[in-house]
C-alpha cells in the first residue's frame, strides 16, 4: 500500500472513533525517517485508547501491524508504520507539543470531521409551542 494512502486509511479510522483536529502532515521532502504524520485529539483517555485500537485493528486487516507502538502515557499514543506515523493526543497534550508547529514547513491537509461536510445537514432543534399546555 502506498504511503498517501495508508494515511488516509488511517485518517479514516480516526474519524471512525470520533478523533477530532484531524491532520495528514506531509513530510516526505523534510526528514527520512517517515512520509507522513497522522495527528489527531481526543476527547479523554479512553477515547485517545479506542482510537489507536481502531487504527491497529484497521491496518491490521489489510495486513499490516505495526513496527512500533508507544504509549507515552495515557494522554498519547503513537502508532509506527514506518511510512506513516500516528500521534493520538489528549486535547490539551497535542497543545503541549504541537507538532504543527515543530514540522511547521510540512504541507498540513486538514481532514474534514464527519457531519461537518458541505450538504450534510444538522438537526434542527423543535421549539415547544408558546401558550399551549399539555391536556390532562
Amino acid at each position: 500500500m502506498r504511503s498517501s494512502t495508508l494515511a488516509k486509511k488511517v485518517a479514516a479510522l480516526v474519524q471512525s472513533k470520533k478523533g477530532s483536529d484531524i491532520i495528514i502532515m506531509n513530510l516526505k521532502k523534510l526528514t527520512a525517517v517517515t512520509d507522513y504524520f497522522v495527528v489527531c485529539s481526543a476527547d479523554s483517555d479512553i477515547q485517545v485508547k479506542a482510537i489507536a485500537r481502531a487504527v491497529e485493528d484497521g491496518i491490521r486487516e489489510e495486513g499490516m501491524n505495526p513496527w512500533h507502538r508507544e504509549a507515552g502515557s495515557v494522554n498519547w499514543i503513537l502508532l509506527d508504520y514506518v511510512d506513516v506515523v500516528l500521534h493520538v493526543f489528549h486535547r490539551e497534550t497535542r497543545e503541549f507539543y504541537s507538532l504543527e508547529r515543530l514540522w511547521g514547513d510540512a504541507v498540513i491537509t486538514k481532514v474534514e470531521d464527519k457531519g461537518t461536510k458541505k450538504g450534510t445537514k444538522k438537526p434542527v432543534a423543535r421549539k415547544k409551542a408558546a401558550g399551549k399546555k399539555k391536556p390532562r
